[in-house]
């Protein structure tokens, strides 16, 4: 036996709006499209999972002073 429970929620005029044209559209009950939406916000948060962290390296340094046009240039071209 399923049990459904009644509750009342503060909604954004705007958001309601959208929400009863989006209900009709698909003709679904705005309960049905509140309870898929909660439901795929709640599927999405259990399976996110922590990145790890980027790499990081060191480098050796800058190879060429960028504010020397003339380097920069022999630096990328091999002149």
């Amino acid at each position: 036996m399923v049990f459904h429970m009644k509750t009342t929620l503060n909604i954004d005029d705007k958001v309601m709006e959208q929400l009863k044209r989006e209900a009709a559209k698909q003709r679904r009950t705005m309960s049905e499209l509140v309870e898929s939406a909660l439901r795929l916000l709640f599927q999405n948060t259990k399976h996110q999972k922590a990145l790890s962290p980027l790499p990081s390296f060191k480098g050796g340094g800058y190879l060429v002073d960028i504010t020397d046009r003339e380097a920069l240039y022999q630096a990328m071209e091999g002149r």
